[in-house]
C-alpha cells in the first residue's frame, strides 16, 4: 500500500503544510489589509462595511462549493490533481484580486475583486477536500493529533499574513504587493506536487465502492448532528477572525490584525499537543471545553474596555477555537470510516456556508451599530466625506462604541455546543462504561 511507504508520507505531509499555509496566509491577508482595501476598492459604496463583508464572504462560498463537489470524487480526481488545482486558484484568484484594483473602473474593480477572493477560495476549498483525507490515509493509527498538526500551519500562515499586513500600515507598502506575496507559497505548492505519486483515500484503499460512502449518510443518520454543529463551532472560530480588523483596532488604538497575529501563534503552539488532550478528555470532552471557553472569550472581547482587556479576552477565545476544527474532522473521520473524502467534505462545507452568510450579517450589524453611535446614516456619511482632523477622531470613537455588536451575536453561538457535546460526551463515557462491565471476569473466574 502506498501510505505504508515512510518517505511518501513525510513528503506528501509537507506538501499538505505548505497548501494549508498559503490559504491561511491568503485568509490572514484579507483580513489584515481589509482597511486599505475598504478605503481603496470599496471607498464609493454607500455600505462599505456590508460591500466588504461580501466579498470576503466570497472566498468562503467558493470554498463550501469546492469542498461539496471535490470531496466525494476526491478518488476519481486524484488527491496530486486537486492539491495541483488549489495552486493555480490561489495564484490566479490573487493576480486577479490585485488587477483588477490596479487596472480596472471603481465598479469594475469591486466585481473583479469578489471573483478573486471567490477564486481564492475555489482554491482554499481543493485543498480542504484534499489535505484532510490525505492526511488521515496516511497516519489512520494517529488522526485526531496529526490532523491538528497539520492545522497548526493554519495559524502559521495567519501569522506570516497578518504581520505582512500589519507591515502595510507601519511601512506604507501598497497593499497590492503585499497581497501579491502569497504567489510565491502557491507556485511553490505547484512545483513540490509534481513527480511524487499521492496514496488513495482510506475509503478506497479499504474497497468500500462509492456508491457505499454515499449510502452511508442514510445509514448513519446521526452524522445529521455533527453537521449541525460544524455550522456553530465554525462560526465561532472564523467569523470573529475574519472580522477582528474592522471590529476592534479602533476600540485598542492600534492595528487588531496583531491581535489575530498573537492568537495564531498561540494556536500554533497548543495544537502540537491536541493528542495528549484528546487522550485524556476524549474528542467530544475536547469539543466541549473548547465550545466553553470560546464562549467565554467572545462575550469577554464584547465587553472589554481596553488593549489589555480586549488581549486577555482573545487569549481565552484562542485557546477555545483552537482545536474546533481538526478535531471536528478527526472525530467524524474516526465514527464515520465509510463516509471518507465525503463525509469529511461535508462537514467543512457547512463550516464555510456558514462564514459565508455570517459575515455580511456581522457586516450589517456593524453598519447599523455606527449609524445609530453616529446619529443617523446621514450624520456617519457626512463624517467620512469631512476628511478632517476632528470627522476621523469621531469616526473612531464611533468605530469603537460599534464593535462590541458583532461579538455579542457571535459569543451566543456556543451555547447549543454545549449542549451537543456534553451529550455525545457523557454517551460515550456511559457506553466505555458498559463495554469495560462486559469485559471484567466474572466471579468465581480467574
Amino acid at each position: 500500500m502506498t501510505t505504508a511507504i515512510e518517505y511518501q508520507r513525510t513528503r506528501l505531509f509537507w506538501i499538505g503544510v505548505l497548501t494549508l499555509f498559503t490559504a491561511a496566509m491568503l485568509f490572514a491577508l484579507r483580513v489584515g489589509l481589509l482597511g486599505d482595501m475598504r478605503g481603496d476598492v470599496f471607498a464609493g459604496s454607500p455600505n462599505p462595511g456590508e460591500a466588504i463583508g461580501s466579498a470576503l464572504s466570497a472566498a468562503f462560498l467558493g470554498f463550501g462549493f469546492t469542498l461539496f463537489l471535490a470531496s466525494p470524487l476526491l478518488d476519481a480526481l486524484g488527491i496530486g490533481n486537486v492539491l495541483r488545482g488549489a495552486g493555480v486558484c490561489f495564484f490566479g484568484g490573487t493576480v486577479l484580486a490585485v488587477g483588477g484594483a490596479s487596472f480596472a473602473g471603481p465598479e469594475t474593480a469591486q466585481t473583479l475583486f469578489w471573483v478573486g477572493f471567490l477564486i481564492q477560495g475555489i482554491g482554499w476549498g481543493a485543498m480542504e477536500a484534499a489535505v484532510n483525507p490525505m492526511t488521515t490515509a496516511l497516519y489512520p493509527e494517529d488522526k485526531t493529533h496529526r490532523l491538528n498538526v497539520l492545522h497548526a500551519w493554519w495559524p502559521a500562515g495567519i501569522i506570516v499574513g497578518g504581520l505582512i499586513g500589519f507591515a502595510v500600515s507601519t511601512m506604507e507598502i501598497p497593499w497590492r504587493i503585499a497581497m501579491a506575496t502569497a504567489i510565491v507559497p502557491a507556485l511553490l505548492v505547484l512545483v513540490l506536487s509534481f513527480g511524487v505519486r499521492f496514496p488513495p483515500t482510506e475509503r478506497a484503499a479499504e474497497g468500500v465502492s462509492f456508491t457505499d460512502m454515499l449510502l452511508e449518510i442514510v445509514r448513519a443518520p446521526t452524522f445529521l448532528i455533527w453537521l449541525c454543529a460544524m455550522l456553530l463551532t465554525t462560526s465561532v472560530e472564523l467569523g470573529p477572525g475574519a472580522w477582528i480588523d474592522a471590529a476592534l483596532s479602533a476600540k485598542v488604538g492600534f492595528n487588531a490584525v496583531l491581535i489575530l497575529v498573537y492568537v495564531a501563534g498561540l494556536m500554533f503552539v497548543m495544537r502540537h499537543f491536541a493528542g495528549p488532550l484528546a487522550n485524556r478528555l476524549s474528542n467530544a470532552g475536547l469539543l466541549w471545553v473548547s465550545s466553553l471557553f470560546a464562549m467565554v472569550g467572545l462575550y469577554a472581547m464584547s465587553q472589554a474596555s481596553s488593549p489589555v482587556t480586549v488581549i486577555a479576552a482573545a487569549t481565552v477565545w484562542g485557546a477555545g477555537v483552537c482545536f474546533l476544527w481538526p478535531t471536528m474532522m478527526a472525530t467524524v473521520s474516526e465514527r464515520y470510516p465509510r463516509g471518507g473524502s465525503w463525509f469529511i467534505g461535508l462537514i467543512g462545507s457547512f463550516g464555510a456556508l456558514a462564514i459565508y452568510f455570517l459575515l455580511p450579517v456581522l457586516g450589517r450589524r456593524y453598519d447599523t451599530a455606527m449609524s445609530e453611535s453616529a446619529g443617523g446614516a446621514d450624520v456617519l456619511t457626512a463624517l467620512r466625506e469631512a476628511g478632517t482632523p476632528e470627522a476621523a477622531a469621531q469616526l473612531q470613537a464611533i468605530e469603537a462604541e460599534a464593535a462590541p455588536q458583532a461579538f455579542e451575536f457571535v459569543a451566543m453561538l456556543p451555547i447549543p455546543l454545549l449542549a451537543i457535546f456534553g451529550a455525545i460526551w457523557l454517551l460515550d463515557r456511559r457506553r466505555e462504561a458498559a463495554t469495560l462491565e462486559t469485559l471484567e471476569p466474572s466471579e468465581g473466574q480467574a
